[in-house]
C-alpha cells in the first residue's frame, strides 16, 4: 500500500510567501526561494504552491518565480493560480513541474481539465475546490479566491470534475483555512465518499494528530499550510514539517 502523502501547501502574493486565515488577511512569511532550500533540507516529498492573487487580478502564473524555484526545488511541486489556457499549463510542464492545479478556471471552463490531461494525463490535473459553509450550515464551492460563491455543492461538483479528467482534488475548508484547529473531517468524509480519485485534505491542520484524523476521514493525502510555516499556534514564523519518524508513527 502506498503510505499517505503529506506535503506543505505555500501560497504566494506578488512573489512573496504569505499565509491567510479563512483566505483573509495575508501575513508576509518569507522568500519562497529561501523556504524551499529549508524543505530540501527537511527532505519534503512533495510541494504545492498557490498564486492567491493570479486569477482574482486576471493575471498569468510568475513562469520566472516558478522558474527559480523549480532551479532549486529537489522534490516534485505543483503550482495552481493564473492558469486559464493549455498554454499555460504547456509552459508549466516545460519548466518542470509534475501537476498543474486548476480553480476558478475549471469552474468557468472544465474542459481545460480535459484538455491537459489528455495530453499530460489526469494525474497531472489538481483540482483546488474551496468550500465555504453557508449561513444555514450548508457546504457551497467558493472560486476567486473564495470571493465568489458558487450554486454548486461540492459532493456533485468533485464527480463532474471527475468526470471531466481530474487526477486529484484538493479541497479546502475555507471555514478552516488558517485557524489550526483541525479538518473540518464531516467534509472530507463526505467527498471522499464522492470521487475514486485522491483526495488532499487541506485547512485546519494545529497538530500532527489532525493528520492522522483527516486521513482517519478518508483524505489519501494531507496539505499543511499554517503548520509548514508557523513554528505553533502562536504563530512564530518558522518554516518547518514534521520529521519522516513523526510520519511514519502518527500514518502506520
Amino acid at each position: 500500500m502506498l503510505r499517505t502523502r503529506v506535503m506543505p501547501c505555500l501560497l504566494l502574493e506578488n512573489g512573496s510567501l504569505v499565509k491567510t486565515t479563512n483566505f483573509k488577511n495575508p501575513t508576509y512569511i518569507g522568500d519562497p526561494i529561501n523556504s524551499v532550500k529549508i524543505y530540501n533540507e527537511l527532505e519534503v516529498d512533495e510541494l504545492i504552491f498557490l498564486d492567491i492573487k493570479a486569477s482574482t487580478n486576471n493575471t498569468p502564473p510568475p513562469f520566472k518565480i516558478i522558474q527559480e524555484i523549480a532551479s532549486e526545488c529537489f522534490m516534485p511541486f505543483s503550482y495552481g493560480g493564473g492558469i486559464q489556457t493549455l498554454d499555460d499549463a504547456k509552459r508549466l510542464f516545460d519548466i518542470g513541474l509534475e501537476k498543474v492545479s486548476l480553480n476558478t478556471a475549471a469552474y468557468y471552463n472544465p474542459k481545460l481539465i480535459t484538455q491537459i490531461a489528455n495530453i499530460y494525463g489526469t494525474q497531472s490535473v489538481i483540482i483546488s475546490v474551496d468550500v465555504k459553509k453557508t449561513l444555514f450550515g450548508h457546504y457551497r464551492v467558493h472560486i476567486n479566491d473564495g470571493k465568489k460563491k458558487t450554486k454548486h455543492t461540492p459532493f456533485n461538483y468533485v464527480k463532474k470534475l471527475e468526470e471531466y479528467g481530474a487526477g486529484e482534488i484538493l479541497l479546502n475548508s475555507i471555514d478552516k483555512e488558517g485557524l489550526m484547529d483541525g479538518f473540518d473531517l464531516n467534509l472530507i468524509q463526505e467527498i471522499s465518499d464522492a470521487i475514486s480519485i485522491p483526495l488532499v485534505a487541506l485547512g485546519g491542520a494545529g497538530e500532527i494528530e489532525d493528520i492522522k484524523k483527516a486521513k482517519k476521514a478518508g483524505a489519501s493525502a494531507i496539505a499543511l499550510g499554517s503548520m509548514a510555516v508557523y513554528q505553533n499556534r502562536n504563530r512564530g514564523i518558522l518554516i518547518n514539517f514534521p520529521t519522516q519518524d513523526e510520519l511514519k508513527k502518527i500514518l502506520k
